[in-house]
């Protein structure tokens, strides 16, 4: 089937987060991402658009079939792999799902799409089923977003709260805290805080002016003898990511 000036019309709209609001629905770019979305979540799926002979992983879902160019026209890579898929957003899950993770990852502010995604699949890499966000935080569901976490947001559940204080409050009612804050410059050593993982909930901050404040909470950090900082939120979530990796895995600090 063709590609329909509705369906274009709501493609365009997807690139915008007031679009992807208004509809609930977003787009999907790419091999690797849609192939993702149609195996975590296939139901999501509305309709594909395929570049000319290139197969659509689901065979029970339209696709609409566009030569080289409209794909292009469409597209917001520079190279397209020649398949996008039109899907409905995921719900937030309500309180009445509990938690599951041994401990809350959650971001705070986290701006940038290629962070944000880096940081989603490689949380789910790391064993994690949730993510918890802040307001002021990229939207999860922008296609560069997706791109990035190739389409690891569709296996995660995704948690959205207005600040620090809401999503405190609700960790404590689900039975998580103390909360830790990660800190460039000051704080706890991450390698040497003994339950760091245990039912608490670690922030990483925003790229540019790092974590908020928040009564009560302790501060850890990545120690850096080089004293020169080198990383960002990305790169800083998976070091602290697989440290909890580490420590699971190694049966010399089972009780550390």
């Amino acid at each position: 089937m063709s590609l329909t000036r509705a369906q274009t019309a709501l493609l365009r709209s997807l690139y915008t987060r007031h679009g992807r609001k208004k509809t609930g629905r977003c787009v999907v770019e790419g091999v690797r991402a849609v192939g993702e979305l149609c195996a975590a979540a296939p139901e999501l799926v509305d309709f594909f658009v395929c570049e000319n002979g290139v197969i659509p992983p689901l065979d029970n879902i339209s696709c609409c079939n566009v030569s080289e160019t409209e794909f292009s026209g469409i597209s917001a890579t520079v190279h397209g792999q020649g398949l996008l898929a039109v899907a409905r957003v995921p719900e937030s899950p309500g309180e009445d799902i509990p938690v599951g993770d041994p401990y809350i990852l959650a971001l705070d502010r986290v701006g940038d799409p290629g962070n944000f995604g880096t940081i989603c699949r490689t949380a789910k890499a790391s064993g994690l089923n949730e993510l918890w966000l802040t307001g002021g935080s990229v939207d999860p569901y922008g296609d560069k977003a997706l791109r990035s976490g190739l389409g690891s947001q569709f296996r995660m559940r995704i948690r959205f709260f207005p600040d620090l204080d809401a999503l405190a409050a609700s960790a404590r009612k689900a039975g998580y805290g103390p909360v830790w804050l990660t800190d460039p410059h000051a704080g706890e050593n991450l390698y040497r805080v003994p339950d760091l993982y245990r039912k608490t909930v670690l922030v990483i901050g925003s790229e540019g002016s790092g974590v908020g404040e928040l009564s009560g909470a302790d501060r850890v950090m990545i120690p850096m003898p080089g004293n020169f900082e080198s990383l960002n939120a990305a790169q800083a979530a998976t070091i602290f990511l697989f440290e909890a990796v580490r420590r699971r895995e190694d049966p010399g600090l089972k009780k550390t």
